[in-house]
């Protein structure tokens, strides 16, 4: 079989990582089709794998809904040669290029907060794949899945933390650090949305620093003084000192849900949280406390206060973790089958959804 990937961002490197290694080995023809965004060509040339970049980055970030049309047609272009008889990806793009194409295309969501998006996913996409706590509705093209994207990659069956990393960071084995990520907010989907402010950052700094080492990863550029505090490792490395930390403290999304997933308490703050927030925050947060979700940045950092004090925290965590760990699959193993048999997988979960439990 032949087949296409689209890969946007380095998360969405990250989560067809495996599936994609799976695919190759099983005899399978894999075109990676990538948008040069980032850290995600870094980590596919890491990765090993052979792609073509389809399109640049955009300059405007308030014009890029425009930017989708030449985006489909460079994805076409480049797909057309390669005469797919499948695409997958996570948005409207591959969508549009399979519906171009006339072939079946199989995206991944988890993200409600964008109907635009969602909307033209379920028009133009074979199956919409999901996690079952996802706040919204595909119809019949729907497949919920007892999982998260991130466990395509940080499932224990595929990630084995590598304790180097506190040599890599200058650390002793029982030195405490904290990690702080943040967001750049420039995507399409983040118009209007907001997380810390560079205040709030320095607050984050001065109040933590008092019970641990703190480490940043920033995605826009910040002033020299913070520079310093800057995370000292590759991209493919993050895992590893994500799972070693006492804390994570973020505005972004994927990291929180990486950070639930290791065992790593998260507290995440930025304007999405409410009633409307995202189905996998919501469910990491109440029913298995591996998160906590702020929109008040000041709520956020006393929080942070408080669980850094907290003298058995990790280990509380990491039980939180082997909770949630029992109730969801392999998500890389049930993607491999449901590609590779595509469209008797769709009519096997239809009938029997249960089916996707034998993927642990």
């Amino acid at each position: 079989m032949r087949i296409a990937f689209f890969i946007n961002t380095p998360a969405q490197a990250h989560t067809w990582r495996y599936i994609i290694e799976n695919l190759i080995e099983d005899g399978h023809q894999v075109k990676i089709l990538a948008r040069n965004y980032d850290s995600a060509p870094v980590l596919l040339d890491k990765y090993g794998f052979d792609y073509e970049i389809y399109i640049e980055p955009g300059r405007y970030r308030h014009l890029r809904s425009l930017q989708i049309i030449p985006h489909v047609w460079h994805g076409y272009r480049l797909a057309i040669r390669f005469k797919p008889h499948i695409i997958i990806g996570f948005g409207i793009i591959e969508a549009l290029t399979s519906f171009f194409l006339k072939k079946p295309c199989l995206v991944f969501t988890d993200s409600e907060p964008v109907p635009l998006q969602n909307y033209l996913n379920k028009l133009f996409s074979s199956v919409v794949l999901t996690p079952d706590c996802f706040n919204g509705d595909f119809g019949n093209k729907h497949i919920r899945i007892p999982g998260y994207k991130e466990l395509a990659y940080l499932h224990p069956n595929y990630f084995q933390p590598d304790p180097g990393i506190l040599n890599e960071l200058g650390l002793g084995d029982k030195e405490k650090y904290i990690i702080l990520r943040f967001n750049a907010f420039d995507a399409v989907h983040d118009i209007g949305r907001r997380g810390f402010s560079l205040s709030d950052k320095y607050k984050l700094v001065r109040e933590l620093e008092k019970y641990a080492r703190v480490f940043i990863r920033s995605e826009k550029k910040l002033p020299i003084d913070l520079e310093a505090y800057n995370l000292p490792i590759s991209f493919d490395h993050i895992h590893h000192a994500l799972y070693y930390a006492q804390l994570l403290v973020t505005d972004t999304q994927t990291m929180t849900t990486e950070a639930a997933i290791l065992g790593t308490p998260a507290v995440r703050c930025n304007n999405f949280i409410g009633p409307d927030d995202m189905g996998n925050f919501i469910e990491l947060e109440q029913k298995y406390g591996l998160i906590y979700n702020y929109r008040e940045p000041d709520k956020a950092i006393e929080k942070a206060v408080e669980l850094i004090q907290r003298p058995s925290l990790k280990e509380e965590w990491q039980q939180k973790r082997e909770v949630l760990l029992k109730d969801k699959i392999d998500i890389t193993a049930f993607m491999v089958w449901f590609i590779e048999i595509y469209p008797k997988s769709y009519k096997d979960i239809k009938q029997n959804p249960g089916l996707q439990y034998s993927f642990r």
